[in-house]
């Protein structure tokens, strides 16, 4: 198994590629998306935000280009490291996607050119949430040992979204006044299939992995909307309704421990087994949606080292990275909550190795 980071865009230079190879990793994930733009979040934390979103979306008329990320690539690798994957597609490249709106066809379009890029650019997985409402409802708090600042959920998330918002950022700077319609299940779930006939072909071949995240929070309804994996078992129904060898799943350990059927050793045994893991989330938590707390690696609900004896039995040699962290009281917090889980990984696999 190979170990990375996770990097957000403001994270994308030398300086912290070299703390990620300093940590021991060899690839990184990261994000184009910048969750921050606009937000009122420390861009050294993840995002949080509030009912408003955590910011603005990009430029709707500028996708990925193949020059963009082959030169982010190439800086990647003159540090030592591998790209592994690009996490998330920016809404304002696929809201009516999401939505259901007069741009989809367009916008189907623009999705595919930016796999064709990452394919050109030896990018070998793009991570995607299918979701309307997005991360919502997270709060922070001294949730971890010692007091730690981490995230969690205390309660139901109910407020509608704002028309001219989706996936938890606005992508309309002046939007009509209301809120978005609610979809059904059925609705959503179809236009996920859509999604997918329209780009597992291009996927393929182009070479790279389409990784679906499971809802986070893992509740049926957030914000009013309807969610497609909160659940383990709905993780089948998702690989069951486009066969592909691109149609790969981005394994949120911290999520799918925070779901409140089913159990996280099971979905790593099954789906582990068939081979559909693009590339792994591990993290821990205590407790389950809509009342969780993130914990430090090594102390919340979820067993970790059990977790890796069970992707290691079935061969699992793809990417592990730590997505979130607890904050560490001292002057560079996220460096060291991130360099606390790393380093406990590490330990981890050489132990089995």
């Amino acid at each position: 198994m190979k170990l990375g980071l996770g990097l957000y865009r403001h994270q994308l230079d030398l300086a912290h590629y070299q703390f990620a190879k300093q940590c021991g990793c060899t690839h990184l994930v990261i994000h184009l998306v910048d969750y921050f733009r606009s937000a009122h979040n420390n861009r050294s934390d993840q995002p949080v935000g509030d009912h408003s979103g955590w910011g603005l979306a990009g430029d709707p008329d500028r996708p990925w280009t193949y020059e963009e990320l082959a030169a982010i690539k190439g800086e990647i690798n003159k540090a030592g490291l591998e790209l592994e994957a690009i996490e998330n597609f920016d809404p304002a490249h696929w809201h009516d996607v999401l939505l259901e709106g007069p741009k989809k066809a367009a916008q189907l379009e623009n999705v595919k050119s930016m796999i064709r890029a990452a394919g050109r650019a030896g990018i070998p997985t793009i991570g995607y949430n299918f979701s309307l409402a997005g991360v919502a409802g997270r709060i922070k708090g001294p949730f971890a040992r010692g007091g730690a600042e981490a995230v969690g959920m205390n309660g139901p998330c109910d407020i509608p979204i704002p028309n001219g918002s989706v996936w938890n950022m606005t992508y309309e700077t002046a939007p009509t006044h209301g809120t978005v319609p609610s979809a059904t299940n059925e609705q959503l779930w179809q236009r996920l299939k859509d999604f997918l006939d329209a780009v597992l072909p291009v996927a393929e071949e182009a070479g790279v992995r389409l990784a679906a995240h499971p809802d986070d929070p893992p509740l049926p309804v957030v914000r009013g909307q309807p969610r497609l994996v909160y659940q383990p078992a709905l993780y089948q129904k998702l690989l069951d309704l486009h066969p592909s060898p691109s149609n790969m799943l981005e394994f949120c350990v911290g999520t799918l421990a925070e779901m409140a059927n089913g159990n996280v050793y099971d979905a790593t045994e099954a789906y582990s087994r068939q081979h559909k893991l693009a590339y792994i989330h591990l993290r821990n938590v205590r407790g389950k949606a809509p009342f969780y707390k993130e914990t430090f690696i090594d102390e919340g609900d979820v067993d970790v080292l059990r977790i890796l004896k069970i992707l290691k039995h079935n061969r699992y040699n793809g990417l592990i990275i730590p997505d979130h962290a607890p904050q560490m009281q001292c002057a560079a917090p996220w460096h060291a909550g991130m360099a606390f889980a790393i380093g406990y990984l590490r330990a981890a696999l050489q132990s089995m190795n």
